[in-house]
């Protein structure tokens, strides 16, 4: 335990502190010799690091709970434990500590957010890491946040989406049973492959003309509203 403690920049005190709060994970022990290792190490590396972004103890405990209770990432990535990994996908998952995943989300990294993303399946956990099953959904989640959206609307949305995305394959799914005869029946997985980027033209376009229908009719209320406006009528009288 002093050595630990020392390796971490800490007292023994607050060693124990965090034992006791279960912030830490119990050492493994052999007689009366308890052994500590690089686990708890980045663990306490971690709990100072969030500490110095402004989470409490309470939230760290909380988050930690979470991730432990959380899917790992053979699960995430639908591998069982000797699969190789996925080459069928188009995403890059990402490795972040939870430190580094506070920084992406500032001030938005909660127990409850956390439990979201994992129950979504945007996160699994890989001992101290969590792995994020997309870099771009990463990426447009943290450009949202910083637009002022909350985390808790953009894993809300996610959500929805998944739903309008998940019956889009299907979709596309019923083209190839149907219609593309018994090659497709033969081997589905390899027409669906070459289906995705016709499949994602379609969806990316229809998108598009949705948001440009959305763009055009607001601007037209805003031109209404801004003719109607007492500044742009003409004034009469004398």
């Amino acid at each position: 335990m002093e050595e630990l403690a020392g390796a971490a920049g800490i007292t023994v005190r607050t060693l124990r502190f965090y034992r006791e709060r279960k912030l830490l994970p119990p050492p493994r022990r052999e007689g009366r010799i308890a052994w500590y290792d690089d686990h708890h190490l980045a663990r306490l590396r971690t709990i100072a690091a969030l500490l110095e972004r402004g989470h409490t103890l309470t939230g760290i405990a909380d988050l930690a709970s979470t991730i432990e209770s959380g899917r790992d990432v053979g699960e995430l990535l639908g591998l069982g434990d000797d699969a190789a990994p996925a080459t069928w996908s188009e995403e890059t998952p990402v490795r972040l500590t939870p430190e580094a995943l506070a920084d992406y989300f500032a001030g938005e990294v909660t127990a409850e957010n956390l439990a979201a993303a994992l129950d979504l399946g945007y996160l699994g956990t890989d001992g101290d890491e969590l792995v994020h099953i997309s870099r771009r959904l990463l990426d447009v989640s943290a450009a949202l946040v910083r637009e002022g959206v909350p985390l808790a609307a953009v894993l809300g949305a996610g959500r929805e989406v998944r739903k309008h995305t998940e019956a889009m394959a299907e979709l596309f799914t019923g083209l190839v049973r149907d219609h593309m005869g018994p090659e497709a029946a033969g081997d589905p997985a390899a027409s669906l492959e070459r289906l995705r980027p016709l499949a994602k033209s379609v969806v990316d376009a229809e998108l598009s003309m949705a948001l440009d229908r959305l763009i055009r009719t607001a601007r037209a209320k805003a031109e209404e509203c801004a003719t109607d406006s007492p500044e742009k009528r003409p004034r009469t009288g004398y």
